[in-house]
């Protein structure tokens, strides 16, 4: 399996966004910044949503705690119920 590549610099993308929106298509400018059209697409609607002029969506921001709230909720549920941190697994009741 191939590996991901690593996110775009967020100037990259808010220059595409900005080309965007002054006008050029995201065809050509998946073309000339040799990334796809798709995502092009998505940097836009993203912006648009950041920006609240689309509010069909998270905010770049909400994601991000969205992502830490998440990973905290693992984390919580690795350790088990609150008050048995501590107490063996074959120790029975107190």
């Amino acid at each position: 399996m191939p590996k991901p590549k690593p996110p775009y610099p967020p100037e990259f993308r808010a220059r595409i966004v900005e080309l965007a929106k002054a006008g050029r298509t995201t065809r050509r400018l998946a073309e000339e910044f040799q990334v796809t059209d798709t995502t092009v697409r998505n940097w836009v609607r993203q912006g648009e949503v950041d920006e609240g002029t689309l509010q069909d969506g998270l905010t770049t921001n909400e994601k991000q705690e969205l992502a830490r709230l998440r990973r905290e909720v693992k984390v919580l549920r690795e350790l088990g119920p609150p008050g048995t941190q501590g107490r063996s697994a074959q120790a029975g009741p107190p």
